[in-house]
């Protein structure tokens, strides 16, 4: 068992902080400790953030990108091992934690292509007398990420390169239920040779955490997580001017048409329903069928549905893993009774999933699938983020966006369909920030910014590429005139 250490000013440290138990939600093995680090170590990685920025900011980024290189084949050796802490402490079967650290991987790759995407802007002769003006992209300073549990290593990678690429230094705080990726990946960091407190990271819980939302050292604050704990994110860094990226919660809706292929549209929502046990953001929580497809696509997804093999996300076989905590599997429970009282049709019922030794005291729900759900029920409106999907009929195309419209989130949507037109009225009309045309799961790859609009979202920068270089930078403008000497 792994008892963790903080990582700041480039040296391994134990924390004075009391130990908080991981375990792995497939079987309930202890597997770590992880420290509820207390506020006055994170400051001290702050000060080292701070004090490293004066050297780094003016290190030239061909060497900043040089250290990314260097990490993107530590990463890619490494892909084995970070992959199993993936699954063992965050429930993720093998194709879905291979998958996380592809995308960890794309992001470095994007941000080595800072010293193009840095680049400023000039334009001469704006005014008589050899006038030019020019913006310049400059670093800020220390940079805070408050990672989630549902992606240790992806979620923070659609900031941290980007980051060190841009001239910026970094702490991070990874979530306390899922600690033991990023300590594997700070093995990789400590490797590079990186200057002293240019990256450091703090265990912790949200007490530990504060300090990045009120330290005036810090300039800004990437977090992804619920929509009630980024709203207070935003909050509070607006309050103590800093620049913020809060992503929320979400609803994604799928919209199948009358031409749509049945059968390519099953296998997505396998995937995009189930994947990962439903905790994404990006799931499939909602699917919107046309009257004429109605029956046949709900006969053909609940019987393929069933054969979705849920066991130890460790096993070549299983197709879900567990949820992530014995809390997480309670609120999902409940809102499956909230389903059933409200009237919806259960068509599938994942309650009571029986697992052998030692899987029994891993945290197991399995794929759930509602018919005939209404928008005034508690499962269509809230976030389950879990295996639970409700399927609901929608006159027409029309009335299917305006459910996605009148939806309080706004991450993610898809439409499966051939019509050129009912795709084009879609993608123009569609309120969510990341749509899919065909597309189970439209997450976005490391070149296009990941974010959604209305409550999954506060601050109107999102992550990953050209985005997080914005966020994290600062723009000026340079006025210059120079005069001939006498």
């Amino acid at each position: 068992m792994q008892v963790l250490k903080n990582y700041i000013a480039g040296q391994w440290v134990e924390s004075a902080g009391a130990l908080k138990d991981v375990y792995n939600p497939s079987n309930g093995e202890l597997i770590g400790q992880v420290p509820l680090s207390p506020q006055s170590e994170m400051d001290a990685a702050i000060d080292a953030a701070q004090e490293a920025f004066c050297s780094w900011r003016t290190t030239p980024v061909s060497v900043r990108v040089s250290y990314l290189f260097k990490f993107y084949q530590l990463l890619q050796e490494d892909l084995p091992e970070i992959s199993r802490l993936i699954s063992i402490e965050g429930g993720k079967n093998k194709a879905d934690s291979d998958a996380e650290i592809k995308r960890m991987m794309q992001n470095v790759e994007c941000a080595c292509g800072a010293p193009m995407l840095l680049a400023g802007e000039k334009l001469m002769d704006i005014a008589s007398g050899g006038m030019d003006g020019e913006v310049i992209r400059q670093p800020l300073g220390v940079f805070g990420i408050i990672a989630p549990f549902n992606f240790p290593g992806m979620v923070p990678f659609w900031f941290m390169p980007y980051a060190l690429a841009a001239g910026d230094t970094l702490v991070i705080k990874p979530s306390e239920q899922v600690p033991l990726t990023m300590q594997r990946i700070f093995t990789l960091f400590d490797k590079l040779g990186l200057p002293a407190g240019v990256i450091n990271m703090v265990n912790g819980d949200k007490d530990t955490a504060a300090p990045l939302l009120e330290n005036p050292k810090v300039k800004g604050v990437s977090f992804v997580g619920n929509t009630a704990t980024a709203k207070k994110i935003a909050m509070a860094c607006a309050a103590n001017n800093k620049r913020f990226q809060a992503l929320g919660s979400a609803k994604n809706h799928t919209i199948v048409m009358p031409d749509a292929d049945l059968d390519r549209v099953v296998k997505a929502l396998l995937t995009s329903c189930f994947g990962c046990a439903g905790q994404r953001c990006m799931a499939t929580s909602l699917v919107v069928a046309m009257p004429e497809v109605y029956d046949e696509l709900v006969a053909k997804f609940v019987e393929a549905a069933k054969g979705v093999v849920a066991g130890d996300a460790l096993a070549p076989d299983t197709d879900m893993g567990p949820v992530i905590s014995a809390a997480a599997k309670e609120r999902i429970l409940g809102l499956i009774e909230k389903g059933i009282a409200d009237g919806a049709e259960l068509l599938l019922d994942g309650r009571n999933i029986q697992l052998p030794a030692p899987l029994d005291k891993g945290h197991f729900v399995g794929a759930t699938i509602f018919g005939n759900v209404t928008k005034d029920m508690a499962i269509y409106k809230e976030e389950i983020f879990g295996p639970v999907v409700g399927v609901m009929k929608a006159a027409n195309l029309d009335e299917a966006l305006a459910l996605i419209r009148d939806c309080r989130f706004g991450n993610g949507a898809s439409i499966f369909t051939q019509n050129g037109y009912w795709a084009r009225q879609f993608q123009q009309n569609a309120s969510a920030g990341m749509l899919g045309i065909n597309v189970g799961i439209p997450a976005p790859v490391a070149y296009f910014p990941f974010g959604g609009e209305k409550e999954s979202i506060y601050g109107d920068v999102k992550a990953q590429g050209r985005d997080v270089f914005d966020f994290m930078t600062q723009r000026k403008v340079v006025t210059t005139r120079f005069f001939a000497e006498n």
